[in-house]
C-alpha cells in the first residue's frame, strides 16, 4: 500500500459510545483505541487524511482490515460499492461540498462486529457533524442500535446533504435564465457550461452510489441486519431522487443553452430588422435623388425634365420624398414592423344562436 505524498497528514478522532454512556476525543496513537474497544457496544474511529502510511498500516493491524480494501481506502478515486470481507463490510462513497467550486470526497467504511472505521480524504469539513451530534445527544435510536445502524446513520448524512448542494444549484439556474433573457452574454453562457460540467461530477458520484445502497437492501451484508436494511431503503429513495433532480438541472442547462442562442438571434433580428427599415425607407428617396441627378438639358427638347424649370420644383420634390418617407413608416407600422405596431386582427362576426346558447339560464 502506497499513499499519496500530497496528501494530508492523518488525524483521529473517537466516539465511543453504548445506551447510557459515550465518549469522544482526538486520538494521538493508535494504541489509545484498545481502551475502547470492548467496554462499548460500537466504537466509531475516524480518520481524517490519508498521508501517514503507519497509521493507516496500524488501524488495518488493529481491526483486521483487508489489504486490498486499504488499497481503494488511499486510491482515492474510486466508485461508490460494497465488499464482504468475511465479518467485516468495506463500503465506498462519495459527498460533495460546495464552496467556490464542487469539491467531492471519498469517504471509506468498515463495518465490524463492534465497530466502524471512516476514512475521509482530508479534515476540515464533512457531512457527519449531525451523526455525532445524534449520539451525544441521544435523540434516536442510535444509541441503542449496533454499527450496522451507525454506518446506515452515516449514509444517510453523505446522500442527503447532495439535496442542500442540488438545491444551490437550481437557485444559480434560475439566476442565469433571468441573466440570459434579460442580457445574454458570454459570460452567462459559460457558467451555464461549468454547472452543467458540476453536475455531470454529482451524476458520476450519485449514480454508482445507487447501485451499492441497492445491494445493502437486496442483498444478505454482513453486520446489516433486517431492521437496518428497512432504514436504508429510506437512502436508496433519496439516491433515486437526486439522480431525478440531477437529470433534470441538466436538461435545463441544455435549455437555456438554447434560450441563449434564440436571445442572440432575436438580437440579432432585432438590429437587422432595424437597418433593413432605415434602408427601406432611403430606397425611394434614393431613386428620387438619382433620377432628378442625371445631365438632361431642358432646352434640347420639352421632354428632358421640363419639371426642372418650374418655379416651385425644389419644395415639391422635398415634399414628395417626406410624403413617401411618411406613407412607408405608416404602413411599416400598421405591419407590425416598428415602434410596436400590430397586425390587422379580422374582426370576426358573432353568432348571436351560439351566443344566447351559453348564456346561463
Amino acid at each position: 500500500m502506497t499513499v499519496d505524498p500530497d496528501a494530508p497528514p492523518s488525524t483521529l478522532h473517537i466516539l465511543a459510545y453504548g445506551r447510557d454512556d459515550y465518549v469522544e476525543k482526538d486520538l494521538a496513537q493508535v494504541s489509545e483505541i484498545r481502551e475502547f474497544l470492548g467496554h462499548y457496544p460500537v466504537v466509531w474511529v475516524n480518520v481524517d487524511g490519508l498521508g501517514n502510511l503507519a497509521t493507516l498500516m496500524q488501524l488495518a493491524t488493529l481491526f483486521d482490515l483487508h489489504p486490498l480494501a486499504m488499497e481503494d481506502v488511499v486510491n482515492v478515486h474510486q466508485r461508490a460499492k460494497v465488499e464482504p470481507f468475511g465479518n467485516r463490510t468495506f463500503l465506498v462513497s462519495r459527498m460533495v461540498h460546495l464552496g467556490e467550486s464542487l469539491e467531492p470526497e471519498q469517504i471509506s467504511l468498515f463495518v465490524g462486529p463492534n465497530f466502524v472505521v471512516s476514512f475521509q480524504e482530508r479534515a476540515g469539513w464533512d457531512c457527519l457533524e449531525s451523526v455525532r451530534e445524534r449520539i451525544r445527544r441521544k435523540v434516536t435510536r442510535i444509541r441503542d442500535a449496533g454499527p450496522g445502524y451507525l454506518a446506515y446513520s452515516l449514509l444517510d448524512a453523505v446522500v442527503d446533504n447532495f439535496f442542500p448542494v442540488l438545491e444551490a444549484f437550481g437557485e444559480r439556474l434560475e439566476t442565469l435564465e433571468d441573466r440570459i433573457i434579460l442580457a445574454p452574454d458570454r459570460n452567462a453562457i459559460a457558467e451555464v457550461h461549468g454547472v452543467k460540467r458540476e453536475l455531470l461530477t454529482i451524476r458520476r458520484s450519485i449514480w454508482p452510489q445507487r447501485e451499492a445502497l441497492n445491494v445493502l437492501v437486496r442483498d444478505d451484508v454482513p453486520n446489516f441486519d433486517n431492521d437496518t436494511r428497512l432504514y436504508l431503503r429510506d437512502v436508496y429513495d433519496h439516491a433515486v431522487r437526486i439522480i431525478d433532480l440531477v437529470e433534470t438541472y441538466r436538461e435545463i442547462c441544455s435549455d437555456l443553452m438554447d434560450l441563449y442562442l434564440s436571445s442572440v438571434s432575436n438580437r440579432m433580428n432585432e438590429v437587422m430588422r432595424v437597418l433593413t427599415v432605415i434602408s427601406t425607407l432611403f430606397i425611394p428617396l434614393t431613386f428620387i435623388a438619382g433620377l432628378y441627378g442625371m445631365n438632361f438639358d431642358p432646352d434640347s427638347s420639352p421632354w428632358n425634365m421640363p419639371e426642372l424649370r418650374w418655379y416651385l420644383g425644389y419644395p415639391l420634390c422635398i415634399a414628395l420624398m417626406i410624403l413617401i418617407s411618411a406613407g412607408q413608416v405608416y404602413f411599416f407600422w400598421r405591419k407590425g414592423w416598428m415602434f410596436g405596431g400590430q397586425w390587422d386582427a379580422p374582426v370576426l362576426p358573432v353568432n348571436s344562436t351560439d351566443s344566447s346558447s351559453q348564456r346561463p339560464s
